[in-house]
């Protein structure tokens, strides 16, 4: 069992009657929140309150809408605790040399450090290689004792890369790493960066799921559902059945910017199961660290050239998230959430942040979130009607009728008739309802459509050492991103060229290129 540390009872006293002097009744309007939920005191005293992820999701981004309400009514102080890993310490070891003694290649490290050291960071130039190294300690540089050995280290082509070499934490000061190089040439390591053992924090999972998943070429997109918003994430793993794989993943969310909706990257990482001197190494996690707005998680799964890859389900963990105040009396309290315009409140707690964060509480759990049945909605612009801005569409010289089945937030994707014939970007474009245009946003996700083309050879006889094909598009002025072509023959090296024929103002045609790659 994990043992507890609590303050000095004189301490913790005096923190406790600090707070109970603060807790003085604030007057504010219950009916101005959207949302309640309750909360049992049983007994006076300090009260340590974890947030469920419901509260959460209904509060804004920063809980700056929460408010604690005692059983006459009177607002109480609290504090919101997030707990959070201190970063571990980083610095570059006293000394770094390495020697190439075949068929391995040995890094000695003098540390330099008197704390404990749990990885070393391997620095190399080096693009496409896997190595599998063996970590050992010493005190005097002569005597040594192994810490771990088979872990891989690898950077792929496709973007998956690995030179984190981790072991038990502890104070050595020299580390001997060994890599074999029996399989595979020598790789030259210029250095490395030592990294302090990591302070352990708590994190509890998340529900989420596998919304949707959508195939792109070279690229595996899934909406995974966090089932609540405003969740501080600690990491993302993802279990498939694959024997031997490595990919780079990119995770990212939809956010609102002034032109629409793109996804923002938020974190990135290599996921791998690789067989190294018989034996698997697996990294299927993710690391995250920040507090994501959305209830939805974009993972995007770069598979290049390979065959994408099965995903039965996904883990999500969390921080968690507690409030904690001083209760002067037993009795139900109320917890208010959904307030969208009051500003954060200011309890002036911060100077005994550090010491209730580890003093005794009583831990208690919010009852269910439930409407506020006094809220009284503001009105948010006053004269304002609900009828939208009418549009003449006789100069709109081409329309296209959209069928909605249910009320509600819709999501339409614009086919091709739409993007070609938009202008870029779509700034011609109106949705229109008895003649009145309806407010939308574009949201321009990561997801491609696969679009087959038929191939027509067309080869210059002036020209017999080149190679011509024609594709003709469904469509003028489509948003081609990628083009992929399939050939048979098993081993060759090619250069190509991509252009188009475009008209110049005297009706003149002449090739416009439009991109090159090395196949």
């Amino acid at each position: 069992m994990k043992p507890k540390f609590h303050l000095p009872f004189r301490k913790c006293a005096a923190a406790l009657l600090a707070l109970a002097c603060i807790a003085t009744a604030h007057a504010l309007a219950p009916s101005e929140w959207r949302q309640q939920q309750t909360l049992d005191v049983p007994a006076a005293g300090l009260v340590r309150v974890a947030l469920p992820p419901a509260t959460l999701d209904a509060a804004r981004f920063g809980l700056e809408d929460v408010r604690l309400l005692d059983s006459a009514g009177a607002e109480v102080p609290f504090l919101i605790d997030t707990p959070a890993p201190q970063p571990a310490a980083r610095r570059r070891p006293k000394s770094f040399r390495a020697t190439l003694e075949p068929p391995t290649t040995t890094l000695l490290l003098e540390t330099g450090m008197t704390q404990p050291i749990g990885t070393a960071v391997l620095e190399t130039s080096e693009r496409n290689f896997i190595k599998a190294a063996r970590v050992e300690g010493s005190h005097d540089g002569k005597k040594w004792e192994p810490l771990a050995a088979g872990l891989p280290v690898f950077r792929r082509p496709g973007g998956a890369v690995r030179l984190h070499v981790e072991f038990p934490p502890g104070v050595w000061e020299f580390l001997r790493i060994t890599l074999d190089d029996r399989r595979s040439e020598a790789v030259p390591f210029a250095g490395a960066e030592l990294l302090g053992e990591q302070s352990g924090t708590p994190s509890v999972p998340v529900s989420a799921s596998i919304r949707s998943r959508d195939e792109s070429p070279g690229l595996t997109r899934l909406a995974v559902d966090l089932g609540a918003a405003h969740l501080r994430l600690v990491s993302l793993t993802l279990e498939t059945p694959e024997p031997l794989f490595s990919r780079a993943v990119t995770l990212a969310v939809p956010t609102v910017f002034e032109d629409g909706i793109r996804e923002r990257s938020i974190a990135d990482g290599p996921i791998y199961r690789e067989s190294i001197d018989d034996t698997t190494a697996a990294q299927l996690t993710v690391a995250v660290e920040r507090t994501v707005a959305a209830r939805e998680l974009l993972v995007l799964i770069r598979n290049q050239d390979s065959p994408p890859l099965a995903v039965t389900a996904v883990r999500v963990e969390r921080r968690p998230v507690h409030l904690i105040f001083f209760a002067r009396a037993p009795g139900a309290f109320r917890l208010l959430t959904g307030h969208r315009q009051c500003p954060a409140p200011s309890y002036d707690l911060a100077a005994l942040a550090s010491r209730l964060k580890d003093a005794a509480a009583t831990d208690l759990a919010p009852g269910p979130l439930t409407a506020n049945p006094g809220y009284q909605a503001p009105e948010t612009l006053p004269g304002l009607g609900e009828s939208a801005a009418p549009l003449d569409t006789a100069p709109w010289k081409h329309r296209q009728p959209v069928q909605l089945t249910q009320p509600g937030v819709q999501q339409i994707e614009l086919d091709l008739n739409v993007l070609a014939r938009t202008r870029a970007p779509f700034a011609d474009l109106r949705l229109v309802r008895d003649d009145r245009q309806v407010p939308y946003l574009i949201e321009q996700t990561s997801i491609a459509r696969a679009l087959p083309l038929p191939v027509t050879p067309a080869n210059d006889p002036q020209a017999p050492r080149a190679s011509r094909w024609s594709l003709k598009l469904p469509q003028p002025a489509l948003p081609i991103t990628r083009l992929a072509f399939a050939s048979a023959t098993p081993l060759f090296a090619r250069e190509l060229r991509l252009w188009e024929e475009v008209a110049d103002s005297r009706g003149d045609k002449y090739p416009r290129e439009l991109g090159r790659a090395s196949w």
